[in-house]
């Protein structure tokens, strides 16, 4: 399900986009999700029968709450007829730099400080590979524009952080960011409503190659350049990132809800070895080797 709230102009830029695109269109229901309708995918305007093709008997609803997203701790299924797989949030980005970005990560705080939503010390459920599949849905959208619309515009990949934590289902986020002035621009709403019905058939494409590499990273800074690189570039699939700040707060409890809460089976560890200092890998790599899954570093692949 793609989640949208009416606190954020970003999402409902995005909203609007999805819901008035000329490639593809969504058809209102009679369920209702947190008190608002709910819309349903109905294929593309080209092509009807790709949706069928493609998703198979999977579904993409569309729903709306009025939380902030990064607070939307209850998705009340036992008040709807509904009950997704996976959610992807449509969100806005805000930094202090305020760059123009299209962005996408996993929530989680590795610390006991919660003030952007969630929980101390707690993850969200993840998928590494709908993460791959947002950020490469993100980038193909932005290939594909006239390089002068968006010629400062970054494309990146964020670190584990902020809420929510308490949902059982797994999720990403995908933003525009990040000032009022990117929010509501136009095309910048559509190519990120875009890359998200991209990432629900990317997805599914994804699930069934088994070549595939999964992992959770650790090390580099908030603009993850390192584990960029491998999920766009490498037959690999991340779900959480610890940057380094954070790793001295590790713990056994913390890397094992890192491995239980990824969807997927973890084959390695993935270490940003120059984004990591000797303290940090003195304090990491003994709490890894207590687990059976090797632990790699972001060259190794």
């Amino acid at each position: 399900m793609v989640v949208n709230s009416t606190e954020d102009i970003a999402s409902m830029n995005i909203r609007d986009k999805l819901l008035n695109s000329a490639l593809y269109s969504f058809k209102k229901i009679d369920a209702k999700w947190h008190n608002n309708p709910l819309f349903i995918f109905e294929g593309f305007t080209s092509d009807p029968e790709k949706k069928n093709r493609y998703l198979n008997e999977n579904q993409i609803y569309l729903g709306l709450t009025e939380k902030p997203l990064i607070h939307l701790n209850d998705l009340k299924l036992d008040e709807s007829d509904i009950n997704p797989d996976l959610l992807i949030f449509a969100s806005r980005h805000r930094s202090e730099t305020a760059r123009p970005a299209f962005l996408a990560h996993i929530t989680g705080n590795w610390s006991n400080k919660a003030d952007f939503g969630g929980n101390p010390y707690e993850l969200s459920y993840a998928s590494a590979f709908l993460f791959k599949a947002a950020f490469l849905s993100l980038k193909k959208q932005y290939d594909i524009q006239d390089f002068n619309q968006f010629p400062n515009f970054s494309l990146d990949i964020e670190v584990t952080h902020h809420g929510p934590t308490t949902l059982e289902k797994p999720l990403i986020f995908m933003e525009l960011g990040s000032s009022t002035e990117e929010w509501s621009i136009i095309e910048a709403g559509n190519l990120v409503a875009r890359a998200i019905i991209e990432t629900c058939f990317k997805y599914v494409k994804l699930k069934q190659n088994k070549s595939i590499q999964i992992g959770i990273g650790f090390g580099g800074t908030h603009y993850s350049h390192q584990f960029k690189k491998l999920i766009s570039e490498k037959n690999v699939a991340v779900s959480f990132i610890c940057p380094k700040y954070f790793i001295q707060k590790l713990n056994k409890n913390i890397i094992e809800q890192m491995l239980n809460k990824t969807l997927e089976k973890i084959d390695s560890f993935i270490i940003d070895w120059k984004g990591t200092n000797s303290d940090d890998k003195k304090h990491l790599i003994p709490i890894l080797e207590e687990f059976d899954i090797p632990v790699k570093k972001t060259k190794d692949f």
